[in-house]
């Protein structure tokens, strides 16, 4: 029991019965416990999985029994081929270690993998719904092929058949393309970035249409690496369109959903980059064969109208003899014409000179003259009766305008008497009072008076 409990000091342990303190039994227990499990590995399921903005995972390992507190620091987050979900079956390999601050013993993950095929599995089903989620195997996303790819890049390693592959379809179908190989290790530890480094690489170089990125055959393990997160994401950044080509047509990888084309095999993928270019030339060669068919119709037409235009020249002679005995006749309908018109219009002038001639125009002319002395007699007896009239009406209405003026009644002797204001006419002596100024408005002028004393009018 005393070495269970080992101090890591040199002071004496306490008397057996002596209490111990907390910290000092927790550090005795981490001793421990760090000492005799430094290197284990559980299998279990996951459970309250949770990642922290520092990065660190914390879950729980559970099985039908008992559960482990478990924490993989953020470091050791980064190399994980998969993402953590709650109920996945895992093995994780670490250390046993004790969290002094709540007295609680956890495993300490350096390693994690899914357990057996069907954690695998799991694991690969899980991160297919996340970048699914996301919009990465989106068709609205999807890149069209070139039509002419002229620079080609591939990512595949060099000691396997896919990039001999690869290169014979290429060289033998499309000798034109410049095929550009970038080797990257396409199974086992760091394969993953082994391909990313590589699709980094191309992406740098100009000019790049198209990039097939694969490998050949094998196992679920050995294609392993092409379900990584990351591979994923790089090739969904890349700036052109990349076919993926893993395994053997039955194979399905993240990367085949995340690409723009996915190929049944390497050869398979070169296939399909030189399809677009037959299918290209094929349309050249239609093009042609119609373009030719619609020239030679046009020469054809062409021809059968100048055999047409030969023939009616060779009419011409024939037409032309035909218009000039037109010419003529119509001539001598014309002259006929023109005589009948003439000959008309002589009629109509001996009929109009004698209409004429039997006018006499001196006795219409002095009838016309007398008519018109008569009406200018007329109007000026007509004038002078209305200008009298006038007259007189206009001397009667002066003299009824005189005799209703009050400048006329003025001046006959009369005065007008206005108040001070001169706004109002004064009527009645029993308006004003004395004292009070007045204005007196006579024929030739105005007075300014003051009144000093006022009669009532006494007639009854």
């Amino acid at each position: 029991m005393s070495d269970l409990f080992a101090l890591p000091f040199d002071d004496e342990p306490p008397a057996p019965d002596a209490p111990w303190t907390v910290s000092d039994l927790t550090a005795a227990i981490r001793g421990t416990l760090e000492g005799e499990f430094s290197a284990v590995a559980v299998e279990g399921e996951i459970s309250n999985c949770r990642q922290w903005s520092s990065g660190h995972l914390y879950f729980t390992l559970k099985d039908e029994r008992a559960q482990l507190r478990a924490v993989m620091f953020r470091t050791t987050v980064r190399t994980l081929r998969f993402r953590p979900e709650d109920g996945l079956r895992v093995v994780a390999r670490g250390r046993l270690g004790v969290y002094d601050a709540k007295g609680e013993y956890q495993l300490i993950c350096d390693a994690l993998d899914p357990h057996g095929v069907g954690a695998r599995q799991a694991a690969f089903e899980a991160l297919k719904r996340q970048l699914q989620a996301e919009g990465l195997f989106d068709q609205t996303r999807k890149r069209p092929l070139p039509t002419l790819p002229r620079r080609i890049g591939v990512v595949t390693s060099l000691d396997g058949a896919a990039v001999r592959d690869i290169v014979r379809v290429l060289v033998t179908r499309h000798p034109t393309a410049r095929i550009l190989v970038r080797a990257a290790r396409v199974q086992g530890e760091g394969a993953a970035d082994d391909v990313i480094r590589a699709l980094r690489a191309i992406a740098r170089v100009p000019d790049i249409d198209v990039v097939i990125v694969g490998r050949g055959g094998g196992s679920a393990e050995d294609l392993w690496a092409f379900n990584d997160e990351r591979l994923a994401r790089a090739i969904a950044a890349m700036p052109m369109p990349v076919i993926s080509a893993v395994g053997h047509e039955v194979d399905f990888t993240i990367a085949d959903f995340v690409a723009d084309v996915r190929a049944a095999t390497p050869s398979n993928a070169a296939e399909i980059v030189v399809d677009r270019a037959d299918n290209f030339v094929s349309r050249i060669d239609r093009a042609d064969r119609r373009l030719r068919a619609a020239l030679a119709l046009a020469l054809a037409r062409r021809a059968q109208r100048l055999q047409q235009w030969q023939a009616r020249l060779r009419r011409w002679p024939t037409v032309l003899m035909l218009r000039d005995r037109d010419i003529h006749q119509v001539h001598r309908r014309l002259d006929r014409a023109i005589a009948a018109r003439l000959t008309a219009d002589g009629q109509r002038y001996d009929r109009l000179r004698r209409r004429l001639e039997a006018r006499d125009v001196r006795r219409v002319a002095a009838a016309l003259a007398t008519r018109l002395a008569t009406a200018r007699a007329r109007l000026d007896a007509a004038i002078t009766r209305r200008r009298l009239e006038a007259a007189a009406r206009t001397g009667a209405l002066a003299a009824r305008l005189d005799a209703l003026s009050p400048l006329s009644v003025l001046g006959r002797g009369y005065a007008v008497c206005w108040n001070a204001t001169r706004d109002d006419i004064i009527r009645s002596a029993a308006t004003v009072q004395t004292g009070d100024r007045v204005r007196v408005t006579l024929a030739d002028g105005e007075l300014a008076c003051r009144v000093e004393n006022t009669t009532a009018d006494q007639r009854t």
